[in-house]
């Protein structure tokens, strides 16, 4: 084995992880906001946990990935600490699905049918299909399909560099000389944890192995302890996953260690405490790619069945180990670390837009109730929600920016395109809100009241209004276009209320009935009325884009008020929202 085998197999290396990578985040793509669904079912059944937890990550072929988004849920307040606990052991089963693929390079037959099982035989096909997906294609969905397949394809291909790279080390007497240190199973565990920590994944570590193990020189004895650090240097990845989260997000990571260092400790002591009993015969004999796979799958079988009765205790250890701050924490936001999975991601910024939009729909209401019965609490809550509507733009409108540049689906871009529209129309009700707001104060303070002919009249447009937000929030947050068209005939009998009370109270102040003060107020309060009225139109056209596609808002506004169903609605409003006669 000379320096070029070294370039070989460091070469080897790049490939596979370049492939996992590539094939792990297509995978995380396609999966979109389906992985934050699965996760939020998450019951106290810790067995309902395990399965999910390991069929998300043969899914996205990446315990790390599925362990980092757990930071993210917790840290962004979407799941408890408890349910994370079934969800990790049953990654770890799950990320063994990638050593039973990488054994089949082991496969020595003359026949044509089992040589096409091996991966260096079938993977250039796949290649060559995925390639022609990534090419040919319109369709999203199939250019992540063909990446996903080019991605396995260039993780065999680099596998099988690694594998020849290392062939040579089998004729080597120092190679074997230096295997002997393997012998002591605690520097076999510090091996395969350093190394598993520095590149981060613990499907290469075993790959690696794996690539050793085809030379003929490893044995059950050595590899034994090796998967068992891997499974710990893995961990590496949610420990700096961890930085600058929350405490509760922090004893994700700790959890994750824990489990993987006391799993470690016990088989290490179970195992050699039986071979000192019973002196396994196999210790000796020589493991091969399929092997390492059986070992890696019972190793982290066997973790699971030991401490899965004892998951409650594991949640103590992180709460004792990562202990809360004597202030209570802030509220949670979006962790940036979701943005590893964009369609979890999405979906969280979908959860935090329906959050903003109650908040801007109860101040707009506690606003319009200060009209009729001041109250310092709530003029309290209002200037409290409205600075909170400030932060969720800012935040929320930054992140939406950000994770738009990490390559989402055309689905998840109109999302966000929707989501960067409708915060921008929840910030400005919060502000009309607190105009209202400073209206209820002026009249409370000065002791001013609108004459009788104009109270009634603002009860029917206060009505309407109600029923416009309604309207508006209610197709946001069920994203429901036929419910969102019936949003923009009651927004055109809001205008024509407004048109009709100015009117009015001209020809009130011509005959004295009002004064030129409460005049102001009455046209500050139509001004908002109007304003907000609008946004809720612009609510609905965002729903209606995003199921359209492309959708030209002034085209739209225009076409609608000449369709047959807008007039008849339009009549139905405006008989139902009727002002008492003059």
């Amino acid at each position: 084995m000379d320096i070029f085998s070294v370039f070989t197999l460091c070469g080897g290396l790049a490939f596979f992880l370049y492939g996992m990578t590539t094939m792990s985040k297509s995978l995380e793509k396609m999966a979109g906001g389906k992985l934050e669904r699965l996760l939020k079912r998450m019951t106290s059944n810790p067995f309902k946990s395990l399965l999910l937890g390991a069929g998300i990550t043969i899914a996205i072929q990446s315990s790390s990935a599925m362990t980092v988004m757990l930071v993210g849920l917790v840290n962004s307040g979407v799941m408890e600490l408890g349910q994370t606990i079934g969800v990790i052991m049953g990654s770890n089963i799950g990320t063994t699905l990638t050593a039973w693929i990488l054994s089949l390079t082991g496969i020595q037959s003359e026949n044509l049918f089992v040589n096409l099982l091996k991966p260096e035989n079938f993977s250039p096909l796949i290649a060559l299909a995925g390639i022609i997906l990534i090419m040919g294609s319109k369709k999203q969905k199939r250019r992540d399909i063909g990446r996903i397949m080019v991605g396995f394809s260039i993780l065999m291909y680099g596998m099988e560099l690694m594998k020849m790279a290392v062939s040579p080390l089998a004729d080597m007497p120092g190679f074997s000389n230096l295997l002997t240190v393997f012998n002591n199973p605690l520097l076999g565990v510090l091996v395969g944890a350093v190394f598993t920590g520095v590149i981060q994944s613990s499907a290469a570590s075993v790959g690696i192995l794996q690539a050793l193990a085809l030379t003929g020189s490893i044995t059950y004895g050595m590899a034994i302890p090796i998967i068992m650090g891997q499974n710990i240097g893995t961990c590496v990845t949610a420990l700096l996953s961890s930085i600058g989260v929350n405490r509760n997000a922090k004893r994700v990571a700790v959890i994750h260690v824990s489990f993987n260092v006391i799993g470690t400790v016990v088989c290490l002591i179970l195992f050699y405490g039986g071979n000192v009993l019973f002196n396994f015969g196999f210790m000796d004999m020589t493991v091969g790619a399929v092997g390492i796979a059986f070992c890696h799958t019972v190793f982290n079988v066997l973790t699971t069945v030991l401490l899965m009765p004892f998951s409650r205790q594991l949640e103590k250890l992180a709460r004792r180990m990562i202990k809360n701050a004597d202030k209570s924490e802030q509220f949670a936001f979006l962790d940036p670390l979701l943005m590893r999975t964009p369609g979890v991601a999405i979906n969280e910024c979908v959860a935090m837009a329906n959050r903003m939009g109650k908040m801007a729909h109860e101040t707009l209401l506690l606003s319009t109730e200060q009209l009729a019965d001041y109250s310092e609490i709530r003029e309290a809550k209002i200037h409290e929600n409205e600075d909170k509507l400030d932060i969720y733009e800012d935040r929320l409108g930054a992140y939406l920016v950000e994770i738009s540049q990490h390559g989402v689906s055309m689905n998840d871009i109109q999302t966000v395109s929707r989501l960067l529209h409708a915060i921008g129309d929840f910030e400005r009700i919060g502000d009309h809100a607190l105009n209202l707001q400073e209206s209820a104060q002026e009249l409370h303070e000065k002791g001013l009241r609108f004459s009788q002919s104009a109270e009634s009249e603002l009860l029917v447009l206060l009505e309407a209004l109600g029923d416009i937000l309604n309207r508006a929030f209610q197709c946001f947050a069920n994203d429901d276009a036929e419910a969102a068209r019936t949003v923009e005939p009651l927004e055109e009998t809001i205008d024509q209320l407004i048109e009709e009370i100015r009117m009015r109270h001209i020809r009130r102040l011509q005959t004295g009935e009002c004064t030129i003060q409460l005049g102001f107020v009455l046209n500050d309060l139509l001004t908002n009325f109007e304003r907000v009225s609008d946004h809720c139109s612009n609510i609905a056209v965002c729903v209606i884009e995003e199921r359209d596609g492309h959708l030209n808002r002034h085209a739209y506004l225009h076409d609608v008020k000449v369709a047959g169903d807008f007039t008849a609605d339009l009549k139905l409003d405006m008989k139902k929202y009727r002002l008492p006669n003059a």
